[in-house]
This record gives structure tokens, sequence and C-alpha cells, in this order.
């Protein structure tokens, strides 16, 4: 099932309509939707709710969380543990056309580690720029007033109080953190599809005008997709080195009066478990 839009559409517009359609598609009373803070607006969530959908969304971070603040007043002076996962539960007022939600940040000294980095990197420029240096270009360290430019260390201050805090946000009933973290990082899965879509499979740009043209395209490209994905839970290759491998291979059949001569390339053994991996996983469907 593949659903296309026009290109001034916001991607945060599409979503519902599509759930609807693959809900009634597939005959399915529910279903959870797991999506990244960018992909959900605010009315978005309101309109999941309303649809009575189950969801798991990555929260936007804008201030450093009570659970966190209470955390460090506790314990001055010490660093969150890697992979602590803290839970802030949202219960519903009488008033809130919303179900009970439960908020988990979880602190990785990994992500904290590139994050810094990162930080540390845009402050530098924007000191620079500051100092006239280099040229001011777009550094959200940057503070304009009028014609005077300055660092916004309350920014970064804030910044680096969240460097390595991920957010969560769920309303499943009686969610348990593992879940609801896991189901989203699972989302790299889906990510991992639309770079194969996008690049080894050319679903973009569409040389096309009409739009059975355009959703033709992508259901081919979709259904190229479903197969390259089988060919890798199969063989354990990527696509692109799977392709790359057997597209030297060839087999050639040369008619020689009444004869049939059959010219094939050696196959080395890698090439054989591969093949054999794709004929059992198609045997035992």
């Amino acid at each position: 099932m593949v659903n296309a839009f026009e290109g001034n559409t916001a991607e945060t517009t599409t979503m519902l309509p599509t759930i609807r359609s693959f809900m009634a598609a597939h005959g399915l009373r529910e279903v959870v939707i797991v999506a990244d803070a960018g992909m959900v607006s605010e009315a978005n969530k309101k309109a999941l709710e309303a649809e009575g959908l189950s969801f798991v969304l990555g929260a936007k971070l804008t201030h450093v969380p009570y659970v966190i603040e209470a955390w460090h007043t506790t314990h001055p002076g010490e660093q969150i543990p890697d992979g602590h996962i803290f839970t802030q539960p949202w219960p519903a007022g009488p008033s809130d056309k919303r179900t009970d939600q439960v908020f988990y940040y979880q602190h990785k000294h990994d992500r904290a580690r590139r994050t810094l980095h990162g930080i540390d990197e845009q402050v530098r420029k924007a000191e620079k720029a500051v100092a006239g240096q280099i040229p001011v270009k777009r550094n959200r360290f940057i503070k304009l007033s009028g014609a005077t430019k300055s660092v916004n260390r309350e920014l970064e201050a804030k910044a680096r109080a969240l460097a390595g805090i991920k957010g969560y946000v769920t309303n499943i009933p009686d969610p348990t953190p593992e879940l609801v973290i896991d189901a989203y990082h699972r989302l790299f899965q889906i990510e991992k599809s639309f770079r194969m879509s996008k690049h080894d499979l050319a679903a973009r740009p569409i040389y096309h005008r009409l739009r059975d043209s355009i959703e033709a395209h992508l259901t081919v490209v979709f259904a190229a997709l479903a197969v390259s994905r089988w060919i890798e839970q199969a063989t354990g290759w990527s696509i692109k080195k799977f392709v790359k491998t057997l597209r030297r291979y060839r087999t050639i059949e040369i008619q020689a009066g009444e004869h049939t001569i059959t010219a094939a390339d050696p196959l080395p053994d890698n090439v054989h478990t591969v093949i054999e991996a794709i004929k059992a996983r198609a045997a035992a469907h």
C-alpha cells in the first residue's frame, strides 16, 4: 500500500490519513504509532488520542525535566550513570481530553560526549563570529540584538545540561521503559529502508507528472524494497553488497546447430553460501 501526496504537503498532515488507510486495508482495530518528535505536531498527537490510538514518540526537550533537576539536587556534583532512565508520569486531569501519559528520559554517556563535542564546536565558531574573525552564519549560540552580537551563554548552559538526555513519551497502558525505548529505537530499521529506497532503489527524483505514473513508480520501488529486505535477512548481506557481488556472474547459452552449450562463470564459496541461504528461506515459506 502506497500513499503519495503533493510536494507542498507538510509531512505532519499526512500521517493520520495514511494510518487510517493502512488500518482499513489490513482490517486492524488498533495500532501503536512510533515516530520521532519532528513527525508529530501537538495537533497530530491530540488527533491520535481522539482516534483512540496509542503512541510511542520522541519527546522534545525545551528545558531540563523536573525529575532530572531533582536528581541533580539530591546528587550534587555527581554524573548521571550511563543508561540511567528517569520516569515522569503525566496523569490526565478531569478537563484534559487525553489519556494518562508517561515520559521517560534516558541518559547515555556516549550520546553526551558526541553532543558536547558538537556544542564546543558551535560555541567556538560563535565566539569567533562575535569577535569578527569569521562571517556570521547560522549558529544557535549567536545572539543578535540590533547590530550587537554576543554568545548566548544561557542557551549554551541549557544545551550542556541536556547533553546525553533523550526523551520518550507514551500513552500505552502500564508501559515499561524497556518496552518504550526498544520500540522507539526500532525506528532505525525504518530509516534504513528510507535510505535504501532513496539511494539504492532510486525512488527519487521522480520524472513523472501523472498521479498514476507516480504511484506506479513508488509501488515498484517499495516492492523492490520488500525483496531487498528479504534478501538481507536471508543472507546477512546488505543489498548493495549482494547486487555488486552477484552482478559480475553470468550464464551464457550458445546455440550451435541443434546443440545448446551453456557457459557459466564459476561461483566462489561465499556466493554459493548466500544462494543456498536464499533457497533455504524460500523453502521454509
